[in-house]
């Protein structure tokens, strides 16, 4: 069964997520696009199809989010996986629901809040102090549900 791990990733985190996926998918090799950066393949070439992003001021990003709304129906024919980044633990369930169509989170067979990490070697300056104002935190921190992951992995290699 062929899979496309489909990301956006701004500092990083999502895009380890979906290596880790990739490693740990019993169909591999997994292909990898991050939508920042990279060109699409042809959806029709593969089977499985994963999804990730990140949520920065409450928003998934614009590029992902479209990419969903554009290629829903294509997205219904396939083994589907989605999941998600995110610090605030009190809006998981909330970003999650925006972030995704109803109609995508009923089709898939996975469904990841892996939690995150706010990576301050990685942000730039306006973004450090909106994180430092906002959270408080001073130094990076790591907070990825490993046990999510985990039972993610199971459900798409089911």
């Amino acid at each position: 069964m062929a899979t496309l791990i489909i990301y956006t990733s701004r500092h990083g985190t999502t895009q380890k997520i979906a290596a880790l996926l990739s490693q740990e998918l019993k169909n591999q090799p997994a292909d990898m696009v991050d939508l920042r950066k990279a060109k699409l393949p042809d959806l029709k070439d593969y089977d499985q199809v994963i999804l990730g992003g990140s949520i920065h001021i409450g928003q998934i990003q614009r590029k992902l989010k479209h990419f969903c709304k554009n290629h829903e129906a294509e997205l219904l024919t396939k083994r589907l996986g989605l999941y998600l980044c995110f610090m605030l633990e009190d809006k998981a369930k909330e970003e999650f629901h925006n972030a995704y169509s109803e109609s995508l989170r009923v089709h898939a067979t996975a469904l990841g809040m892996f939690g995150g990490e706010f990576l301050f070697e990685k942000m730039n300056t306006l973004e450090q102090m909106i994180m430092r104002k906002a959270t408080h935190e001073t130094e990076s921190v790591y907070n990825i549900h490993e046990e999510a992951v985990d039972t993610f992995i199971s459900k798409m290699n089911g």
